[in-house]
């Protein structure tokens, strides 16, 4: 099948002929609508003139003591000087009195004369030959006595000059439109390039956007629907670069996961397959041997707890958890921490001190309380040697406040927002800290503190410790 191309009849051709095409319709029906009213006027004015003339006629017929000859010939000279002339009839449609150049009845129409029977002015506009001339305006007054019918008079006056007068301002008229049209035809031509001008720019930006550059920006306004998509489309880009933005962080920090878990899955995984491989082998000592098994045993506890954690940070990030709220004693919680953490804390000389009042409760999923704050303390005990580690509840409007503060070896204000961040790893901590990394406690605290609707901040000095401090609000309808 032969599938013909399309013309293309550019924008700026539209918008041309557009305009201009409009102006012309416009000029084109004012000037007809003007010619037309103006040769009304003149015919109009014509005939006024003619219907006084012969009023004045009749008066004077009627009560005039003088005969018809006498009038007649008085309002000739008249009539002729103003280029009209006259005719008398009667009741029957005969000529019995004339003027100079007088018109004759013939012409008349039967409903035209039924309408002169019945007391009725006619007005007749003629460009044609009528009444034995040709290119005049005809009166015709009807004589009514008594309430009778007795006759009339006809008056007629060429137009020949107000035809004249009519072509003038018709000549007067074209060469205006022809001027408005030059005019408007410059101003459309100039509006049109400015408006494509504007639809150009808009159509190159958007080429450069569709090859992938997101920092372009148009000349925006508000007067007009192109100004406004304009401003459509410089939003739409800066939420595309935003977007971008967070694609390209989104990748690279997906790569940087997939490097960190392929990192803390290699080092236990290595070990396991050593040790097995050693056993398998007889290489290891009988001596060594419930060494290596335990070895293997705490690796693998390790490969566990960190498929777990993924788990669980997945399923809070994706609103899988389910938070089963109550009112839970702060001090009780925080004396269960320190129980089951003072072994950990002992091994490096540090202690863990309880600061509290039996009153302060928060609510909370009481499970969840306990994972979070044992992140924390964990991740304190990590970081301290031979200090103190404090964990501290009270009220604060309307919420519990919670703080685990140490005196450990504290963290760069650079790098205290980047803690949260899945497998982060301080640059200090691979250098001078046994455990080298931050793991996933802290992301998951993060997401379960806001699972809570509550706010946990970070506090620190390098060199002097640690505070972190978390926000539970009360739910409105909870009781203190």
């Amino acid at each position: 099948m032969i599938q013909l191309k399309q013309m293309k009849f550019k924008y700026f051709y539209q918008q041309f002929f557009s305009h201009i095409s409009i102006i012309l319709v416009a000029f084109l029906l004012l000037s007809l609508l003007f010619a037309h009213y103006i040769q009304n006027l003149v015919y109009q004015n014509k005939a006024d003139e003619l219907i006084s003339y012969g009023k004045a006629i009749l008066a004077d017929m009627k009560g005039s003591p003088f005969s018809t000859n006498q009038i007649i010939n008085q309002y000739s000279s008249v009539l002729v000087a103003r280029n009209m002339s006259f005719s008398m009839f009667d009741q029957e449609g005969t000529i019995y009195a004339v003027g100079k150049h007088a018109p004759t009845i013939n012409g008349l129409s039967e409903s035209e004369w039924k309408e002169i029977t019945n007391g009725k002015t006619l007005i007749v506009n003629a460009d044609f030959k009528r009444f034995g001339q040709e290119g005049v305006t005809f009166v015709v007054l009807p004589f009514i006595d008594n309430g009778k019918f007795g006759g009339g008079i006809i008056l007629t006056s060429p137009i020949s000059g107000s035809s004249a007068m009519i072509r003038q301002i018709n000549k007067i008229l074209m060469y205006t439109i022809l001027i408005a049209l030059g005019v408007s035809f410059l101003q459309s031509w100039f509006l049109s390039r400015v408006h494509v001008k504007r639809i150009k720019r808009l159509r190159e930006a958007t080429s450069l956007v569709s090859a992938g550059n997101y920092n372009v920006k148009v000349h925006a306004a508000n007067f007009d629907e192109i100004g406004e998509l304009a401003n459509d489309f410089n939003h739409m880009v800066n939420k595309l670069n935003a977007y971008m933005e967070e694609i390209e962080s989104l990748e690279n920090r997906r790569r940087q996961f997939m490097s960190d878990v392929s990192h803390e899955l290699r080092t236990p995984l290595t070990t396991i397959s050593g040790v097995i491989e050693g056993l398998k082998n007889n290489m290891i000592p009988d001596k060594d041997k419930e060494r290596g098994i335990n070895l293997v045993s705490q690796e693998a506890k390790r490969l566990i707890r960190l498929v777990n954690e993924n788990l669980d940070y997945d399923k809070i990030r994706s609103n899988q958890i389910q938070l089963y709220r109550e009112d839970i004693q702060v001090l009780e919680v925080l004396e269960i921490i320190q129980e089951q953490l003072n072994i950990q804390a002992e091994e490096k000389n540090n202690q863990i001190l309880v600061e509290a009042s039996p009153d302060v409760y928060v609510n909370a999923d009481y499970d969840r309380l306990l994972q979070i704050l044992i992140n924390i303390t964990k991740n304190s005990i990590q970081f301290t040697t031979d200090g103190t580690i404090w964990l501290r509840g009270r009220y604060e409007q309307n919420a519990a406040i919670i703080e685990v503060e140490d005196t450990g070896i504290g963290i760069e204000p650079s790098e205290v927002e980047n803690i949260w961040h899945r497998f982060y790893k301080a640059e200090i901590s691979r250098t001078s800290n046994p455990y080298g990394e931050f793991g996933l406690g802290l992301s998951i605290v993060k997401q379960l503190v806001l699972l809570h609707n509550g706010d946990i901040n970070v506090f620190s000095e390098k060199g002097k410790g640690t505070k972190f401090v978390i926000k539970i609000p009360f739910p409105t309808n909870a009781k203190n």
